[in-house]
């Protein structure tokens, strides 16, 4: 649900070829997190030892790591964690070689996807270099720069990209990554402490506690899923110790007991059935020295359950949802594509740190998936937005606002979050192409809902435009008959019903009674009759005066 499908490929018309919507499908692990509370002055300080020592051990084999390069092997693997062993323990070095090499992996994919960026920028910089200055640009394509300066400007900035690729190209072909333990981030803040509002010695804090190592994989089979960090039913937390720091130990066999307990208030049933199974639970301990307070996170994966067919998630309608900057705005559709009720918008606000952006998307959809259970509903459509390439400066230009806004949305982020909180309510996903969407649904949805009790928005058509596209349904209300002259001779054909149904095109059916203050009851019956419109003897549409038949006695 990532990547947008067919944005490359356009039809005759200019038009982006659409993708088919999807199922998305749900999550494949999961993760809970509970504050280690009551630690006395000694479970801090082991803490801080053993997440320190390890550290340590993390930095060095990460560094042995990224040396090796593309010459990296299990033998070296082999080596790397039999060098730790004996410095830790062979869990501990299965862990922390293990984090190496994910992290590598990971820079890795970054390395990929700076590179495709860098291509991205040099190939806008250069069409619009090639055109005359001032040209104004199509639909599809950007025209030259505006002015002399800027032209030059953007020449010596192709010079710097250009540069960097090469650069980047040079890494890749070489195996070379560029990872900070700690965070790159939280590395440049110690030139800017008096922007960040803090002193050395917090940042330091913050620096040494973003560093230190104290995470376990979990191992099925082994007593509670995890023989390093273990954690029983009933909460108790052990650590088995680092061999260097083994006369620390409170119990048996090298381990440290915490005073704290933990309960996991989300997920714990779950957490406490896959322990007493004895299956793997990975675990992590982290410090929030903003708070102060330490934090137990514990992470398992489980095998996703099987996507439900788009059609049985459609039964009972669906909830079209449009994607902005600061809120979700959603409207019930039923199932032949028609609007129920009023919209509705989820607020947010992005603004603020990490968990409280977090917190904020957390609550638009509980409020979401809470609406859409007591409306019965058993889908959400959603688009499939993606703007990793669509948010580059060389794309955009001067458009500094817009793509700060693309750049705000929290598209992977809502996604994910999406995904898994609509797995555990019963609640499909449906993902759609966004193209158009916004275009067309205010096109022929915002003015046909604005009342005057009801003003609709552009998000608000959008969502129903979303909704079905999810269904099937052409987002345009109605399809004109052919203008062949100024008569309604054709009828009214309508584009309500799923494309195949027999008679979609046809003219709709007739209601009895009065439809214009002019025609009375009755009147145009037989209107949408072909056999009636074509046949002698039989007038499609009844008249006042009729002429009669010759009489036969003359």
């Amino acid at each position: 649900m990532s990547v947008v499908r067919g944005s490359g490929e356009r039809l005759v018309s200019g038009l982006r070829v659409l993708a088919e919507p999807f199922v998305a499908s749900g999550p494949s692990g999961v993760a809970v997190r509970d504050r280690l509370k009551h630690l006395t002055a000694e479970d801090e300080r082991v803490l801080r030892l053993v997440g320190a020592h390890l550290g340590v051990l993390a930095s060095r084999d990460l560094r042995a790591r990224c040396a090796d390069g593309l010459e990296h092997s299990a033998g070296t693997w082999a080596a790397r964690k039999r060098e730790l062993t004996s410095l830790s323990s062979s869990r501990w070095a299965g862990s922390v070689t293990k984090a190496s090499h994910d992290q590598w992996a990971l820079s890795r994919r970054c390395l990929v996807a700076h590179h495709h960026s860098l291509e991205a920028g040099i190939r806008a910089i250069r069409h619009r270099l090639s055109l005359p200055v001032g040209e104004r640009g199509s639909r599809h394509a950007p025209g030259g720069y505006r002015s002399a300066r800027e032209w030059h400007a953007k020449s010596r900035r192709l010079a710097v990209l250009e540069d960097r690729h090469t650069a980047a190209v040079e890494d890749w072909q070489a195996g070379r990554v560029h990872a900070v333990r700690g965070g790159k981030r939280l590395a440049n803040t110690r030139h800017h402490l008096a922007e960040a509002g803090l002193t050395e010695a917090q940042w330091r804090q913050r620096w040494e506690a973003e560093r230190w190592f104290l995470a376990a994989d979990g191992e099925s089979g082994k007593r509670y899923g995890n023989e390093t960090i273990r954690v029983t039913p009933d909460g108790e937390i052990s650590i088995k110790l680092p061999a260097p720091l083994a006369e620390l130990a409170n119990s048996g066999r090298g381990r440290y007991v915490l005073a704290s307990r933990v309960t996991f208030p989300h997920r714990g049933p779950e957490w406490a059935d896959r322990v007493e199974a004895n299956r793997a639970v990975a675990y992590r301990i982290h410090l929030d020295v903003a708070r102060g307070r330490w934090y137990l996170t514990a992470c398992w994966q489980y095998a996703p359950a099987p996507a439900i067919p788009l059609e049985a998630a459609l039964a009972h309608g669906v909830i079209g949802v449009d994607t902005n900057a600061d809120h979700l705005a959603a409207w019930r559709l039923d199932r032949h594509g028609n609007p129920i009720g009023s919209p509705r918008r989820f607020f947010y606000d992005l603004t603020g740190n990490a968990g409280h952006r977090d917190a904020q998307v957390r609550h638009a959809l509980t409020r979401l998936l809470n609406w859409t259970r007591t409306c019965g509903v058993k889908a959400i459509s959603i688009e499939d937005l993606d703007f990793t390439a669509e948010k580059t400066r060389e794309k955009h230009g001067r458009k500094k606002r817009f793509r700060q806004l693309i750049s705000g949305m929290p598209t992977g982020k809502l996604r994910a979050r999406l995904t898994s909180m609509a797995d555990a309510t019963g609640i499909a996903v449906i993902a759609v192409d966004p193209a158009y969407t916004s275009k067309w649904g205010a096109q022929h949805w915002q003015r046909p809902t604005t009342s005057t009790t009801r003003k609709t928005s552009r998000h608000d058509a959008a969502s129903i435009a979303i909704g079905r596209r999810a269904q099937g349904h052409p987002i345009r209300r109605r399809t004109a008959p052919p203008h062949d002259d100024q008569s309604d001779r054709r009828g009214h054909r309508t584009g309500q019903a799923r494309p195949g149904t027999l008679g979609r095109e046809g003219p709709r059916t007739r209601v009895p009674g009065p439809r214009t203050r002019c025609a009375g009851p009755g009147h145009g019956a037989n209107a949408g009759d072909q056999r009636a419109q074509h046949r002698s003897g039989h007038a499609a549409e009844p008249e006042i005066w009729r002429q009669d038949s010759l009489p036969l006695s003359l």
